[in-house]
């Protein structure tokens, strides 16, 4: 499900005034967290999550690893924000 970067942009632009939903803590992924982003990807398709870390490699592959762990796209990572995107369950 690569995005486009048109996609991207759009997403980014649709995310700026979002707030971050779920924060990941010194003592990183755990099990409620990802149960967590499920619920959040889920309800709103499009969070912003906050990771509380100063190395910024460990930044993006902590929002890698939230982003296969709920077949989701990271949109982007800006400081310690990344962006994350899973389009909803269209009904039939």
């Amino acid at each position: 499900m690569a995005l486009t970067s048109a996609q991207r942009k759009a997403l980014k632009a649709r995310a700026h005034h979002l707030k971050p939903v779920i924060r990941v803590g010194q003592k990183g992924i755990s099990e409620n967290l990802l149960a967590e982003t499920e619920q959040a990807l889920t309800s709103h398709e499009l969070i912003k999550v906050h990771i509380a870390r100063d190395d910024k490699d460990e930044r993006r592959s902590i929002a890698g690893e939230l982003a296969r762990h709920c077949q989701a796209e990271v949109v982007s990572h800006i400081g310690k924000i990344a962006i994350l995107y899973r389009a909803g369950e269209t009904p039939a």
